[in-house]
Formats: structure tokens, C-alpha cells, sequence
């Protein structure tokens, strides 16, 4: 649930801010945040927040010192990526972000009626909103660039990018975003069907796809229109994104990532809009909690027959349709999990550094892109570039992510006690 979900209280703590959230002028607001929040939602906003910090971590460096241990293994490997098809943990982070946002919208726009606003003051917001989140992901993505340039690969970006399409939907009726969401995957699929295959002689090394993992990851049949870096995406991509300012021709993303994929993220938001509008409603809780249980392993297996049966791979970095409803799926059970123990059941004291992370998750999101570079060169300007050493080399990354994560965690809950939440 989003910082808008209900009637504010107390004053901003930003200078020049009324608190309100009306003025179009400042999109970056500071303020006081209701008490009466969804915990659950901030508990799950708080979880896949800490995934994304805990990437300080580095498991991966550390299961590298040790070659023959499986819980190393299994921890790295839920802290990376997959090549291209596949899951892994890490993998339902911007899934989950994105579902989210759709779950706070209806009780943010039942909010703002209550408070008065009519549809076009709500419509404005949501148009400044989105510039806002494509125009920070762009400068986010460029702080760790080599150069500077125009890319909307990152998760704010993809977010930002289909929020005005979202909040319309936000008031239209449960069948009208069922179709919606179904003209999305059915159509974006078709789309990706439709483009003409790359020729035998199509170079991918040329489009940064290496031989040899064109050879273990490539399709083949008809789901090689999912290739990396030779799909539609991409193609679009290299019309797009040299209309823009660059040192250099763009020719491919090394990721695979593209533009388009915000239209399958809007799927994702869209079912997490059909999640929050179910969490809007007067039934009892166990019917809300069987919904999301039910949807979740509904969209899991339609998402895993998808790929299965050869109609379309799971693919996150191209945000494939069978994704959208594999990820889409892990996303309702997670909600459903979260629910389950902290609304249902009120266990909640267990949750609090959680939802410390899910109550600011624009600014924890700003934190781990860019601050924790600066902590730890501070750490080595006062404690020696050896520090993290004390307990062997081999933990050295571990020590030294889990001051970084601490010192982070600590920020967020300096602001979490002066009542200070970033909101876009």
C-alpha cells in the first residue's frame, strides 16, 4: 500500500512543504505517514527491498572461496540473475516492486476522493509521478555508466513508463482489467510471434551475444523469437534509443534488457491492481487470503505450461508474457504469505525491520543505487583499506555488505523515527 492510502497526519518535515501532496510543482514529497497502513504490504515492499539491498552482500565472492560448499552455492545463486530462462530469488525483486505498485493504487485514489480531489487533479499527479520515476531511473542507471546516456531498463523507469496507463485502469471495473491484462500478454506475445526470424547468418556477436552463450542459451523452433538481442525488443530499441544523445551508435544491450518491456510490466502492475481492489473490498479475510493463494498457483502453472508446451519462454530480462504469469504468480503467494501471518494471523513484531524498509522504499531503492558507494569509501578512508579483513579474507565481502546493510538499515530508520518518508 502506498504512502497515499489514507488521510495524512502531522506536518512535513521538509522545508517549503505543506504536506498535502497537491502541488504539481515538487513531485519529491517529505511527511508524516498514517498509522492505519496495511502491514502486510509494507512487510512484502520491506522484504523485496532488503533483497535488493542485501546485494552488498556478495555471496557469490564468498561462495568463490569456497568451491565445494552447497550453501554458498545456494545462496549466490539466489543473489545473481539467471542467464535468461529460469528463476531465481533475485529474479522476483522487480516483479514484486512492480505488482505493488498496482496493489496501492486503489486505496491511494480511494485516498485522494476522500480528501476531495477530483479526476483530472489525480490525473495530473499520476502524469508528473511518471515523469518523475522515468527521469530517476534514467539518472540512476547513469551514475554507473562509463558515459552518460538515455537507457529505461531500470525498474523505476519500466514502472514509470506505464503508471499513467495503470491509473486509468485504476477506474475501470474488475472485468475491464481482466481484459486489459489479457490484451497485454495476448498482445505483446503476438507481437514477438509475428517479427520475422533472424536469418541463418545473423551475427550475434555483433549484437554482444558471445558463441558460446548463444549455444547454451539460444531456442530454437518457435521459441527462438525470445532469442536475446535479436527479438523485437531489441529491434525497437535500435530505432529508440538512438533518437537520443550518445557518444556512440547504440547496437544492443548486454543484459538483453529493452524498452518495450514496460508494456509486460504494466501486466504485472495490473494484477497487482486486481489484488488491491480485492483488498479493498468488505469480505472476511480468509477469502481474501484463498483468492491470493488460488491466483498465485493459478498464474504459476499457466506461466510454467506456457514455456513448457514451447508457446513462450520465461524470461525476465525481456519480461516475456509466460514471466509475467510465472512471476505474477509468486508475486499473489508472497502477498498471500505476508497477509496470512501479519493481518490474518498478527504476528507482527517479527516484521518491524521489514516494514522500517518497505515504509521508505523509494528512498532505500536511492540508497542502494548510489549511497553505499559512498559509505564504503568512507569506511576505507577511517578504518584502512584491510578492514574487512578480521574474520579472513575469504568473508571479507560478507563483512564488509553487512556494515554497508546495517548503516543503510539505520538511515532508513533514523527517518522511520523522525517520521521522514520519500514519496514520489
Amino acid at each position: 500500500m502506498s504512502d497515499e492510502e489514507k488521510p495524512k497526519r502531522g506536518s512535513s518535515r521538509a522545508a517549503g512543504h505543506s504536506g498535502s501532496g497537491a502541488d504539481p510543482a515538487s513531485a519529491l514529497e517529505l511527511s508524516a505517514l498514517p498509522t492505519d497502513r496495511l502491514t502486510s504490504a509494507d512487510a512484502y515492499r520491506g522484504f523485496v527491498m532488503f533483497l535488493m539491498m542485501a546485494e552488498v552482500l556478495r555471496f557469490s565472492a564468498v561462495a568463490k572461496a569456497f568451491p565445494e560448499s552447497s550453501f554458498w552455492k545456494f545462496l549466490a545463486f539466489h543473489q545473481s540473475h539467471v542467464e535468461w530462462t529460469g528463476c531465481s530469488l533475485h529474479d522476483l525483486i522487480q516483479p514484486s516492486f512492480s505488482f505493488l505498485v498496482g496493489l496501492s493504487l486503489p486505496f491511494s485514489i480511494a485516498s485522494r476522493q476522500r480528501r476531495g480531489q477530483g479526476f483530472w487533479h489525480m490525473f495530473l499527479h499520476a502524469e508528473l509521478r511518471a515523469v518523475v520515476l522515468v527521469l530517476l531511473g534514467v539518472w540512476l542507471r547513469s551514475t554507473h555508466a562509463s558515459q552518460t546516456h538515455w537507457t529505461f531498463e531500470d525498474t523505476l523507469s519500466q514502472i514509470g513508463l506505464g503508471y499513467v496507463f495503470l491509473f486509468l485502469l485504476g477506474f475501470t471495473s474488475l472485468w475491464g482489467q481482466l481484459t486489459a491484462f489479457l490484451v497485454i500478454i495476448v498482445g505483446y506475445w503476438g507481437a514477438f510471434a509475428w517479427y520475422q526470424l533472424p536469418g541463418p547468418d545473423f551475427d550475434y556477436a555483433a549484437v554482444k551475444v558471445p558463441a558460446d552463450w548463444a549455444e547454451q542459451h539460444n531456442f530454437s523452433g518457435f521459441m527462438e523469437h525470445w532469442n536475446k538481442n535479436s527479438n523485437l525488443a531489441w529491434k525497437f530499441d535500435t530505432w529508440f534509443l538512438n533518437l537520443f544523445p550518445r557518444e556512440k551508435p547504440w547496437e544492443a544491450n548486454g543484459g538483453g534488457y529493452s524498452t518495450l518491456s514496460f508494456i509486460p510490466t504494466l501486466g504485472t502492475m495490473v494484477l497487482g491492481l486486481l489484488a488491491g481492489g480485492l483488498g479493498r473490498l468488505t469480505v472476511p479475510g480468509w477469502k481474501k487470503l484463498l483468492f491470493f493463494a488460488t491466483a498465485g498457483v493459478a498464474c504459476l502453472g499457466l506461466g510454467y505450461g506456457a514455456e513448457h508446451f514451447g508457446i513462450c519462454p520465461s524470461v525476465k530480462r525481456i519480461w516475456t508474457p509466460a514471466w509475467t504469469l510465472f512471476s505474477g504468480g509468486w508475486c499473489f503467494l508472497l502477498l498471500a504469505l505476508f497477509y496470512a501471518i501479519l493481518d490474518l494471523g498478527k504476528f507482527r513484531g517479527w516484521a518491524f525491520p521489514l516494514v522500517v524498509i518497505g515504509m521508505n522504499s523509494i528512498a532505500a531503492y536511492c540508497l542502494a543505487h548510489g549511497f553505499d558507494a559512498y559509505l564504503s569509501k568512507n569506511l576505507q578512508t577511517h578504518f584502512g583499506p584491510n578492514w574487512a579483513r578480521l574474520l579472513g579474507e575469504e568473508y571479507a565481502t560478507l563483512l564488509h555488505g553487512g556494515v554497508i546493510l546495517t548503516l543503510l538499515w539505520l538511515i532508513l530508520f533514523w527517518m522511520y523515527r523522525r517520521k521522514v518518508f520519500v514519496r514520489i
